[in-house]
């Protein structure tokens, strides 16, 4: 076990280096506009299949995202447009660079978290998807202590059973 811990580590280390050699520099204005134009495009698109209306109302349920959804598309058109013509025009663009590393970082907490959340939902059990979560950060930070381990495991077990069975709280 500890042979197939020390090479893992390893491989992660070697990955972690190469990424962290690479940056990725990118027109940030110019991405924030066409992506906010497709999210406005697409909230247009299935506001009638999630909003359901009674067409005599005057004022419905739609009318307000609907409003949102076109000042988002005009704002994001204003934006893309704006940087479209400093592309033309060979003006700077606002640019943005970012670290591979950090990217895949924050990626892999988010499908810690993700997991967690679906580890609860499909057990009914949220004590399930906490044990992952704090497992997991656990062992995505390499902490080596293993009272930290037990320490985190029983701190969301009596959590889970004082809010379920105490307090009555069905998560």
């Amino acid at each position: 076990v500890k042979n197939f811990i020390a090479n893992a580590e390893k491989k992660l280390d070697a990955w972690g280096e190469k990424l962290e050699k690479i940056n990725i520099t990118y027109p940030s204005d110019l991405v924030a506009g066409v992506l906010f134009l497709i999210v406005s495009v697409v909230i247009l698109m299935i506001m009638p299949q999630q909003v359901q209306i009674s067409e005599k109302d005057l004022v419905n349920g739609r009318a307000f995202p609907t409003m949102l959804a076109y000042l988002m598309m005009a704002m994001s058109l204003v934006l893309t447009g704006g940087e479209l013509i400093k592309l033309v025009t060979k003006k700077p663009l606002v640019t943005k660079t970012v670290n591979a590393l950090v990217e895949v970082k924050a990626l892999i907490i988010i499908a810690i978290l993700l997991v967690t959340y679906l580890l609860a939902k499909v057990t009914d059990l949220f004590v399930v998807g906490g044990l992952f979560c704090a497992v997991a950060f656990l062992l995505f930070f390499r902490c080596k202590k293993k009272s930290y381990y037990a320490i985190t495991i029983t701190a969301a077990v009596v959590i889970w059973v004082v809010f379920r069975f105490v307090l009555n709280v069905d998560f």
